[in-house]
C-alpha cells in the first residue's frame, strides 16, 4: 500500500464534491493522557543513541531538534544520517505495545457516526506511516468510518509531512477535494494547525484539558474536546444527533 489515497472497507464512494473533514490521529482520536506519546519518544531516543551511536542526553536533543526543524524526527534522520526510515517505523512505530493502550471508544465512535456523511467526507491525515495509522483506528473501532487515509510515506524521498504545505496538498489531491475554503481540519498540534490555517483550511486545535493554553491560537477554533466539534460544525452533524 502506498502513497495513494485509501479507502476502507465499506466506506462511501459518494460524489468528491463534498467538502473534506481531516482528523489527525495520534493525541487526537485518543488522548495524550494514554501515555502513547511518551512511548514513542522514549523508542526514538533509543533509536537515535543506537543507531547514531551517541550518548542518550545527545540522542534526546538531537530528537527534539528534528522534530522542532521538519515536523518529524525522521526526517532529520534521513536527511543527516541516511537511516532506512522502513526499518525505523519497525523499531519504533510498529514496536509500540498500543494494544490494551488504546481501545474502543464508543464516545468517540458516536461522534463520527453522526457526522452527515452526504455533506462532508471524513478522512485521516496523519503523518504516521500507514501501517500505525491503520492500527490505531482499528484498535479505536472506528476504521470503517473513515473514506480514506492520508499517510507520510517513509518509502518516498523526501520525506514530506505536516505542517508542511506539500503535505496539506498531497491530502486535498487524495481526498478528491480542490479548495482550501472546503477542507477542514482537527489535529492536537499546534504547528500543524498553523500550517493549515494557513493555507486557509477550517481548522480546530484540540488542546486536551490541563494542557498549557497558547498564548496565540493557532488557528480560527480551539477546543478541549471532540465533542465540541458538534458546536464548531454543526452543519455537518445529523440534525438527530
Amino acid at each position: 500500500m502506498g502513497s495513494q489515497r485509501t479507502e476502507p472497507e465499506g466506506a462511501s464512494s459518494s460524489s468528491s464534491s463534498r467538502p473534506v473533514w481531516f482528523f489527525d490521529i495520534d493525541n487526537c482520536l485518543y488522548p495524550r493522557s494514554s501515555k502513547v506519546h511518551d512511548l514513542m519518544a522514549q523508542l526514538i531516543d533509543e533509536y537515535f543513541a543506537k543507531h547514531l551511536g551517541v550518548s542518550e542526553e545527545e540522542a534526546i536533543r538531537l530528537h527534539k531538534e528534528y522534530y522542532k526543524n521538519y515536523g518529524l524526527a525522521i526526517e532529520g534522520l534521513v536527511r543527516h544520517h541516511q537511516i532506512d526510515p522502513l526499518e525505523y517505523n519497525a523499531k519504533v512505530d510498529d514496536a509500540l505495545p498500543l494494544e490494551g493502550i488504546i481501545t474502543e471508544n464508543p464516545q468517540l465512535r458516536k461522534l463520527l457516526e453522526d457526522i452527515d456523511t452526504s455533506k462532508v467526507k471524513p478522512w485521516l491525515l496523519t503523518n504516521a506511516y500507514v501501517t500505525h495509522g491503520r492500527r490505531v483506528v482499528r484498535l479505536l473501532g472506528v476504521e470503517d468510518l473513515f473514506e480514506g487515509l492520508t499517510f507520510c510515506d517513509y518509502s518516498e524521498m523526501p520525506i514530506v509531512c505536516k505542517p508542511h504545505r506539500d503535505m496539506f496538498l498531497k491530502a486535498m489531491r487524495e481526498a478528491g477535494v480542490e479548495r482550501a475554503v472546503d477542507c477542514y481540519f482537527v489535529d492536537d498540534s499546534y504547528g500543524n494547525c498553523v500550517g493549515a490555517h494557513q493555507l486557509g483550511w477550517n481548522t480546530v486545535h484540540l488542546v486536551e484539558e490541563g494542557l498549557p493554553v497558547p498564548p496565540t491560537q493557532a488557528s480560527q477554533y480551539q477546543i478541549q474536546h471532540l465533542e465540541e466539534l458538534r458546536k464548531v460544525f454543526p452543519q455537518f452533524f445529523k440534525s438527530s444527533s
